[in-house]
């Protein structure tokens, strides 16, 4: 079973997060979404979820167990819990997916990337529902299991202008893509130099007429 999300440190000087970076990362994700809504078209209806700012030395570390950030029940129920729930019911009679944007903030991406597995290689068996209890609500997503037939890519130096765009759920089960398992990992060929990872992800709802 893969190790949990290490604790959050305590902020102090060194590990405070930096506001500028935040608020820059903040605007790309913005610019991201707007042009996810004029590329992809077929659409009912984009809906921004969240915002995770992801820094090696501070507050959401890269996470190294490998996961999918939702499953077959709560991708759904996220739907439920963000949207009025007519609205929400309505939509969910339709097709929609989760989308998720990861990007670097402030420097190319040396160590601690971003790793992604081939859907096709990913059996129903490897798939471990685990809960997530946060305080006003509660989630689930998949742990993978080790299975030595996984495939795995990644993008090596990732720059400021780049970004990784990738499906978290489909509620289409017509046999294509439908999620994205993922995770940081230690990649033997980062500078021992390297600087600490910083990055931002967002999720939206995208809904299909």
């Amino acid at each position: 079973m893969p190790e949990d999300e290490p604790e959050k440190p305590a902020p102090d000087a060194e590990t405070a997060p930096v506001v500028s970076s935040v608020d820059e990362a903040a605007g790309r994700v913005r610019r991201a979404e707007a042009q996810l809504e004029q590329a992809m078209s077929g659409y009912h209806t984009l809906r921004a979820e969240n915002d995770v700012v992801r820094e090696e030395k501070f507050a959401s570390r890269p996470v190294r167990s490998v996961h999918n950030d939702y499953t077959e029940w709560s991708g759904p129920q996220r739907v439920r819990d963000l949207l009025p729930k007519d609205e929400a019911e309505a939509l969910l009679q339709k097709r929609f997916c989760v989308i998720q944007v990861w990007r670097p903030v402030r420097n190319p991406v040396l160590s601690a990337p971003l790793a992604i597995a081939d859907s096709q290689s990913i059996a129903a068996k490897d798939l471990i529902g685990t809960e997530r209890r946060y305080p006003d609500r509660v989630g689930e997503i998949y742990h993978l299991t080790y299975n030595a037939g996984h495939r795995w890519f990644y993008f090596p130096n990732m720059q400021t202008d780049e970004a990784i765009v990738f499906k978290c759920y489909d509620s289409m089960k017509d046999g294509r893509a439908r999620w994205s398992a993922h995770a940081a990992f230690d990649d033997p060929n980062s500078p021992a130099n390297a600087l600490a990872r910083e990055s931002i992800e967002m999720r939206t709802l995208a809904f299909f007429d």
